[in-house]
């Protein structure tokens, strides 16, 4: 029988992908490692919720058939140990902490969602660590209807329970035909790992997340001109939970971030198009350095 430790940062798919810890600052953080070994890794960080089964294992496996890809819990979510922070801050630093106990000096970031916030939040204070930065389904600290995350959301999760789907089917996803067959897939593939799956949040995580953001929402907006890296920002046109307008938002403050907006999509659209997504960002994350310095360059213009 193949040992579970000869699969870490191999070509097995995610959901062969086994469940590893490592303890950080005395807090055991859950994650998988799958991809090939050398350059730089690609680092996921999730949605409100979210637990490792909850990564759409068509993405994780397009994005680590060419990088190395380390999907993680947050702190009191899932496998992770400790108590699950209430600001975007402390997830942040988090995740710096994470990435360090994982020996890596640089790495690319894409964030989904709550994983957005954390993702823009890590690249403003480390920015020296982030190479390049993928946002999908997201917004700016004090962005459009941010704070309202939970008022959208209640009634639809409520709607759920009483039709037995997943509160996701009608969150992530618009209510036209493709989109309703979309998250019947979507939800497929979340259910094809059967052996070594994540806990579930717990009511108590999954408040305290929403605490965090609702502070997002609410708080001033930080200076995203700071962010002088390659930026990939990804939505669907109809965006329920943070609105789609919060995508161009971000796309005008970054320099030189690329916007993609998939139509007939909600706050899954990168997973209702994960066959066009995935190419989107293998090329993104494949950009020569001579785009890279032509990026910097434009920066530089910007912030004179």
């Amino acid at each position: 029988m193949t040992s579970p430790l000869s699969l870490v940062g191999s070509g097995a798919s995610y959901i062969e992908a086994p469940n590893l810890f490592i303890n950080v600052g005395g807090t055991v953080f859950a994650y998988r490692d799958l991809g090939p070994q050398g350059g730089v890794p690609l680092i996921l960080v999730n949605h409100w919720g979210a637990v490792l089964d909850n990564f759409d294992p068509r993405i994780v496996d397009g994005l680590a058939s060419k990088h190395r890809v380390i999907a993680t819990d947050y702190r009191g979510i899932g496998l992770s140990g400790g108590t699950a922070p209430v600001t975007v801050d402390e997830m942040a630093r988090d995740t710096i902490a994470l990435i360090g106990a994982l020996g890596f000096e640089k790495v690319d970031l894409l964030g989904f969602s709550l994983g957005g916030f954390v993702a823009q939040d890590v690249a403003l204070k480390a920015p020296g660590l982030v190479r390049k930065l993928i946002l999908a389904g997201t917004g700016p600290a004090g962005g459009i209807g941010i704070e309202k995350v939970g008022a959208v959301s209640w009634p639809l999760m409520i709607k759920g329970l009483l039709t037995l789907r997943d509160p996701k089917f009608y969150l992530f996803f618009t209510s036209t035909a493709d989109g309703r067959r979309a998250a019947k897939a979507f939800l497929n593939r979340l259910r094809e790992r059967k052996a070594g799956r994540d806990k579930g949040p717990t009511p108590g995580a999954f408040l305290r997340q929403l605490k965090a953001i609702k502070a997002w929402g609410r708080q001033a907006a930080q200076d995203l001109g700071r962010i002088n890296i390659p930026v990939l920002i990804a939505n669907g046109d109809n965006d329920i939970m943070v609105p789609t307008v919060n995508s161009a938002d971000m796309a005008q403050r970054i320099p030189g971030a690329d916007l993609v907006i998939y139509q007939d999509a909600g706050h899954g659209g990168i997973f209702q198009h994960h066959a066009y997504f995935v190419p989107k960002a293998l090329s993104f994350l494949a950009a020569d350095a001579a785009a890279t310095s032509r990026l910097e360059k434009a920066y530089e213009g910007v912030r004179r």
